[in-house]
């Protein structure tokens, strides 16, 4: 095995949230210690809501609608849920270059390519972390959020990691004010939303060749066995 290559793991079937934190801190202090490789584990969630260290609980409007779960990631709260694919991304920033705001915008760009493969134009928001689609059918100013962002470094090792919308029920985003942003010009998306049908097992190659390009080679590995 290169040293040089990120494990890349794919699990099937709703990785309990609870589960997938223990996991992955054990995992980020393993590849702190030079214990373990680098990994990116796709997944998806039961439906769920998680509030990061910036999350206002007036922003938490209906808390009876889905388990709540306070997170150490960055951010605010978000959905977790059915037709949404989660990247949990274990990378280590020592050997990357000890940069967090590079990092985030490297996961942007990470999901840019992989829409670009889907020929869907999207892009960063000065201020507004995650990556957004323009929606003039809408209306004039009008954006939606397809993926959302929240990491935490822990020496240097990075977990927590991405949420890009293929086909979740856009309506069970309604119990919050999704990463704080009340403005009804700025709303949440999906590739189905936008018209497009894609599997997760599309989805995940397409995110397979954009990260190699922004981060480099990956090796695909059995998931975690929890």
């Amino acid at each position: 095995m290169s040293e040089n290559h990120t494990e890349w793991a794919v699990s099937t079937g709703h990785v309990p949230y609870p589960e997938a934190v223990a996991f992955m801190e054990a995992r980020a202090a393993a590849i702190a210690a030079g214990d373990a490789p680098e990994l990116v584990w796709m997944l998806e969630h039961p439906p769920i809501y998680t509030g990061g260290t910036s999350a206002k609980i007036e922003d938490l409007k209906d808390p009876d609608k889905f388990p709540v779960f306070e997170t150490g990631r960055g951010g605010e709260y978000t959905y977790h849920g059915p037709g949404q694919r989660i990247a949990y991304v274990m990378l280590d920033l020592t050997k990357r270059g000890r940069d967090a705001r590079k990092f985030v915008q490297g996961l942007e760009d990470w999901i840019i390519g992989t829409l670009a493969q889907f020929d869907v134009e999207a892009d960063r928001r000065c201020g507004r972390v995650g990556v957004w689609v323009n929606r003039p059918d809408k209306g004039d100013g009008y954006e939606d959020k397809i993926a959302a962002i929240g990491v935490r470094l822990r020496r240097w090792v990075s977990f927590h990691g991405i949420a890009f919308n293929v086909a979740p029920d856009l309506s069970h985003f309604d119990g919050i004010t999704p990463c704080g942003i009340a403005d009804p010009r700025y709303g949440v998306t999906s590739l189905a939303d936008l018209g497009i049908e894609k599997s997760f097992a599309e989805t995940d190659e397409a995110f397979l060749t954009s990260f190699e390009t922004v981060f480099g080679p990956v090796r695909k590995v059995e998931a975690p066995a929890l």
